[in-house]
């Protein structure tokens, strides 16, 4: 060979080397192995509920078992404070609205089989559990949906309204499908469980499971519980003697110092539980019933994996839409900035992986660029999350320093903005009225610091960092 074809021909095998090193550095970010992704959602579910999070009286082992094979990220945050804004959030890894593209979409284009089974849009709890609808589902995420039907309420067995006091066993006149009373009913009956939605959803998991296994697969699973109303197996209540549940930790005139927009709807001094400490027991009781319960459909979905082979090829998020107060400064259910509505727990687990925790503030809209990462998938240019998997190799790394919860609901008067870093968590509604938290000093947020004279610095610096985080976010004040 002539020298000069010689020199010719190193050189173009130089280049092409060098192109397939590019390669393997563009996409090193994700594992060759992941084939398949589970998306599990719980409802209502706060991170405080589940044992990996500190909970000691909830019995919640197979998530826990989950969460020793993972990175748990202990300061994880919602954005939208109640379902629909906040599933349509994660959804699309927007602040606000919808994106070009949503999750399920993102790997279905990628040539991935997308499906859905139980909640994971917007769906009226009990209203399209009981009539087995689709609610505000996107028909563009899945190549096929699986709704999970069950009576809710209506369910035969030991009903009860807390806050009315009522307790019968009868079917006639209970408080369901957008009745204002439904927030505290619980039901336990006689049965294994196999006719609720959510064994529903993991019956119908483990199907596709099967099914798919020699697929490129992206599985969502949207388990219904803890949400109200909150229906379980007498066993499951068993386990949680109402007598012996502890009532959150209450302060003198707890509520004096929050402002009117701050303030839950639904409280102790504005609705009848208030006037039943049992019955608020035995609303807790109910709640962790149903936590176990879903918990046990998770540990189903987990023995299958391991069972067909799978579980070194699947990465597995789990997480839930927003928290819940269950009595919390007298607070009961969603919608306000408290941090039991905006922590939530997140525990992701993917092959080569480390597991660990981790202290480093997250959202749930960094989840959509996470998978996309670490399947190697193009993430679309217009999602506003940022992936986490330089967390997921190193725990003491960090993505972002803040994290941004929205309630925006109409003209609600508790419209407005949060922000959370490390030490604080600052609040400001429509109004003009603020709440302020030191994080370190008051973690259950019993002081309110807005209006004190030595905290005013700080609070301009939170000002001006929930403002470019707006601005960032394109949301208008």
């Amino acid at each position: 060979m002539q020298p000069k074809i010689l020199t010719l021909a190193i050189s173009l095998c130089f280049i092409a080397l060098c192109a397939r090193s590019n390669d393997v550095i563009e996409t090193s970010s994700g594992s060759p192995d992941i084939q398949h992704v589970l998306f599990l959602v719980s409802d209502d579910l706060k991170a405080s509920a589940l044992g990996c999070y500190g909970n000691t009286e909830c019995k919640t082992p197979n998530i826990d078992r989950l969460a020793k094979e993972g990175m748990v990220f202990e300061n994880a945050y919602c954005q939208g404070l109640w379902c629909a804004p906040s599933r349509t959030s994660f959804m699309h890894s927007r602040y606000q609205g919808e994106g070009e593209t949503n999750l399920g979409q993102c790997f279905r284009e990628a040539g991935w089989y997308s499906a859905r089974v139980g909640k994971i849009y917007h769906m009226r709890v009990p209203g399209d559990i009981i009539a087995g609808t689709d609610g505000e589902d996107i028909p563009s995420s899945w190549d096929e949906r699986f709704n999970s039907a069950g009576l809710e309420a209506h369910t035969p067995g030991h009903y009860a309204c807390l806050n009315l006091n009522i307790f019968t066993d009868a079917l006639e006149n209970r408080q369901s499908t957008r009745m204002p009373h439904r927030m505290f009913v619980t039901v336990r009956y006689d049965g294994d469980g196999s006719d609720q939605p959510d064994s529903k959803s993991a019956t119908k998991a483990i199907e596709l499971l099967k099914e798919h296994r020699d697929e490129n697969m992206f599985l969502a699973i949207g388990f219904v519980r803890p949400h109200y109303p909150n229906v379980a197996p007498q066993e499951f209540f068993n386990h949680y003697p109402w007598e012996t549940m502890p009532l959150p930790e209450a302060v003198e005139n707890d509520l004096s110092d929050i402002p009117q927009a701050g303030l839950a709807k639904t409280r102790n001094d504005n609705n009848p539980i208030g006037n039943y400490p049992d019955n608020q027991r035995r609303m807790l009781a109910g709640y962790y019933a149903t936590v176990e319960f879903m918990d046990k459909q998770v540990g189903r979905i987990l023995d299958e994996l391991e069972q067909a082979g799978l579980r070194d090829s699947t990465a597995i998020v789990f997480c839930s839409d927003h928290g819940y107060h269950l009595g919390e400064h007298g607070f009961w259910q969603k919608s306000n900035f408290h941090e039991e509505v905006t922590r939530v727990p997140v525990i992701i687990s993917a092959p080569g992986m480390p597991s660990g925790r981790t202290t480093s503030l997250v959202e749930l809209v960094d989840i959509f660029p996470t998978l996309t990462a670490l399947t190697n998938i193009t993430t679309p240019s217009d999602i506003q999350g940022k992936s986490l998997v330089p967390i997921l190799k190193n725990p003491s790394q960090s993505v972002r320093t803040s994290a941004l919860s929205i309630h925006h609901k109409g003209k609600a008067n508790n419209s407005g903005h949060a922000i959370r870093t490390p030490k604080w968590a600052f609040m400001r509604y429509k109004d003009g009225t603020e709440e302020l938290y030191d994080m370190e000093q008051d973690p259950l947020q019993f002081t309110n610091l807005a209006d004190e004279s030595q905290f005013q610095t700080t609070k301009k610096s939170l000002t001006t960092q929930l403002q470019q985080r707006l601005n960032n976010a394109q949301i208008n004040k």
